[in-house]
């Protein structure tokens, strides 16, 4: 069931576009002054992100320039590091920086995550999902179920989202619009709180079907959507049922030994010859019932079956001799 305190909101509607950012510019900066304080951010990156790192650097530094921000990549402590200079004029760049910065750790290739620095009302957002369960073999199988069988599930939520999202490790990168990210974080959280995508996906496409006819934009669609209940499925009790002994506060007896047994049976005191000769003795007996029971079940194919007329016949007889005075 689909969590309710993640509602729309009324002025969610696609009429109003309150997240539009126009593009700031220099001549924007009245002042023409630099900051008055350094801003900066870090962020830490796996060991496997350094060959990477390496080899996009210099795309990232180039392109960091042309909006005033110097960034510094540290390999010694594997970290990433943006910071204002003299030469910024846009406040909000570092943000994007910084968000710029988390994803190229999260395993956003670089032409992907280089789209946030765009005034275009793009964001980003780093779902943790780490710590949603407990278990790792169930949290393995959860996180697979975002992708789905050959990602097929994660490109329908791309689709009906219009957001990029990548599942990388214990924590899931998104880029989109505001509301398709707030949608994805609630598939996301739900899917590791054993809801499957598959509902939300359902819901998300005949929202989308909706949207199309003007008539129904003021009304509710709660009609509309589907009600997923929650079933105990009862799972398959095991075959042998072990019975529970009763409870004795005395230890169980104890058992004899391997030598006792065999003294017990005269074996102990046999030589090595009579040993072996015992031991090739059961060999040959228990080959014999082997080879007796391939037999039986070899011959059962050519007994031939009765028929069903002899039967009849057999059976009219015994009729006519008790018919008779």
């Amino acid at each position: 069931m689909p969590s309710t305190h993640n509602k729309d909101k009324p002025w969610d509607v696609p009429t109003i576009d309150k997240w539009h950012e126009p593009e700031f510019k220099q001549e924007d900066n009245n002042s023409g002054q630099p900051f008055t304080e350094e801003s900066s951010f870090a962020t830490l990156f796996p060991k496997y992100r350094e060959a990477y790192l390496r080899q996009v650097w210099g795309d990232v530094t180039r392109t960091l320039e042309k909006k005033g921000i110097a960034c510094v990549l540290d390999l010694v402590e594997g970290s990433m590091t943006v910071k204002t200079t003299l030469k910024t004029y846009d406040p909000a760049a570092i943000l994007k920086a910084r968000d710029l910065i988390k994803l190229l750790a999260r395993s956003v290739p670089y032409p992907q995550a280089v789209k946030i620095l765009e005034d275009d009302a793009m964001a980003c957002d780093v779902i943790k999902i780490g710590n949603l369960v407990g278990n790792k073999e169930r949290f393995i199988k959860r996180r697979q179920r975002i992708l789905g069988p050959n990602g097929n599930t994660l490109r329908a939520l791309e689709l009906l989202t219009q957001c990029y999202i990548l599942v990388q490790g214990n924590t899931v990168a998104v880029m989109g619009g505001y509301k398709g990210l707030k949608e994805v974080r609630r598939v996301v959280e739900d899917c590791m709180g054993n809801v499957h995508p598959i509902y939300h996906i359902k819901e998300l496409m005949i929202k989308r079907e909706l949207a199309k006819n003007p008539e129904l934009a003021n009304e509710s669609w709660d009609r509309f959507l589907p009600h997923f209940k929650k079933r105990n499925v009862q799972r398959r009790k095991p075959k042998v049922v072990k019975e529970k002994k009763p409870y004795t506060p005395f230890p169980p007896p104890q058992q004899p030994r391997q030598i006792d047994l065999q003294m017990d049976s005269g074996e102990y005191f046999l030589s090595k010859r009579e040993k072996s000769q015992q031991a090739d003795g059961k060999r040959r007996e228990q080959r014999e019932e082997r080879k007796e029971e391939r037999k039986k079940e070899r011959e059962k194919d050519f007994v031939p079956p009765k028929e069903e007329n002899e039967t009849k016949k057999h059976k009219r007889k015994h009729k006519r001799r008790a018919d008779e005075p």
